[in-house]
């Protein structure tokens, strides 16, 4: 028997990084909305992985 074969990872570390801007551009245009807690926790884990 053979072991199966590790998945690849489907982001990569640069992407991890467009990501954050891109969450962090779009976090300072909400500031004020209720949803705005939620894109700040995503984008803080975002920085966790990069």
């Amino acid at each position: 028997m053979t072991e199966p074969q590790r998945s690849r990872a489907v982001f990569s570390t640069e992407d991890f990084r467009l990501l954050r801007e891109a969450v962090g551009t779009h976090l300072h245009q909400i500031k004020d909305r209720p949803e705005s807690t939620k894109y700040a926790n995503l984008y803080h884990r975002l920085g966790r992985v990069a």
